[in-house]
């Protein structure tokens, strides 16, 4: 079967479409034609080789979700699942195939009405903006900066926290169009990247999907009692001296956190996971597909991502 494996870590000219046996379900897995994968942020730092002190060696095969039928089921899983059209997350790789395995656990049924190129659009990424917002000990009437918006998890984000009565919600993006977006999906200010624009001074919850060297300077734009919480490096990682920058304003009771999906039990993750497709299939909760790309492209769309061209999510089909 084809796959898309990195062979150098960097750019995207080091992805690489091969032939690879495909796998076989293991005890508590499932074989899934693949229909469509996600092509998500953790994607691009993992080829880019910013996580390379995390175990992965070239050949790693990118993608981490995928939507498809059902083709087989290993020992000690109901045969039922053979048929049914699922998303599954397959880990931290394994998803730009033809053919993927994943844990039963792993699985979600995806409801009629939605597409499997939105459930891959809001798999995750509606988990991680729903626990992101928990976190952050987000409650109604609180205002949200939601840094790195016009991605998959800033997306929903976005919809959430209008969701859930926030007072007011601030997005950075990088061009007005996008804004105009961001506004139709519940964004109530528009910011600049840099965080300048007709938003509040400061906010009780920041999310930062971008962190890098600017992550600092969004320090001073928390309220007092202000939480931050990190849900990824897509700009890279934060500088070394980052905790000074906090403690600068100590007096302010200012937090700063990480958020990893690992960290939510599958029942609790599957629970929200089934809620947000019903409510997608309802027209209630709105993924965005970017666009919708073969395989053999994968690398064209970290070029997309790289470029800071996408709003929402690529796909890639076999």
């Amino acid at each position: 079967m084809k796959a898309v494996v990195v062979q150098t870590f960097g750019t995207p000219d080091g992805m690489a479409v091969v032939d690879v046996p495909a796998p076989e379900p293991g005890p508590g897995q499932v074989a899934i034609a693949v229909e469509a994968t996600g092509v998500g942020g953790v994607d691009a730092v993992i080829r880019r080789g910013t996580l390379g002190g995390y175990g992965f060696s070239p050949g790693h095969i990118l993608g981490s979700e995928v939507a498809g039928t059902v083709t087989g089921v290993g020992a000690e899983v109901d045969p039922s699942w053979i048929g049914e059209r699922v998303w599954a997350f397959t880990g931290t790789g394994g998803g730009y195939v033809e053919q993927a395995v994943a844990a039963v656990a792993d699985l979600e049924r995806i409801p009629a009405g939605l597409t499997n190129e939105a459930a891959v659009a809001l798999g995750n990424s509606g988990s991680v903006a729903h626990f992101a917002l928990r976190h952050a000990h987000f409650t109604p009437g609180e205002s949200v900066l939601i840094r790195g918006a016009a991605g998959s998890i800033g997306l929903l984000a976005v919809q959430l926290a209008a969701q859930a009565g926030s007072e007011a919600i601030a997005v950075t993006t990088s061009s007005p169009e996008r804004g105009l977006r961001l506004r139709e999906l519940g964004a109530t200010h528009v910011l600049d990247r840099s965080g300048s624009g007709d938003g509040p001074a400061t906010y009780d919850v920041i999310l930062d999907v971008v962190a890098g060297p600017d992550l600092p300077a969004f320090i001073p734009r928390l309220s007092p009692n202000g939480r931050l919480v990190l849900l990824g490096v897509i700009a890279g990682l934060p500088p070394a001296d980052l905790s000074s920058h906090l403690m600068q304003s100590f007096q302010r009771s200012l937090s700063l956190a990480t958020f990893s999906l690992d960290t939510i039990s599958r029942p609790a993750r599957a629970l929200v996971r089934r809620d947000q497709f019903a409510a997608a299939a309802r027209g209630e909760l709105h993924p965005v597909v970017h666009d919708i790309l073969p395989l053999d492209e994968a690398a064209k769309a970290h070029e997309q991502m790289d470029a800071g061209q996408v709003f929402g999510r690529i796909v890639l089909t076999p």
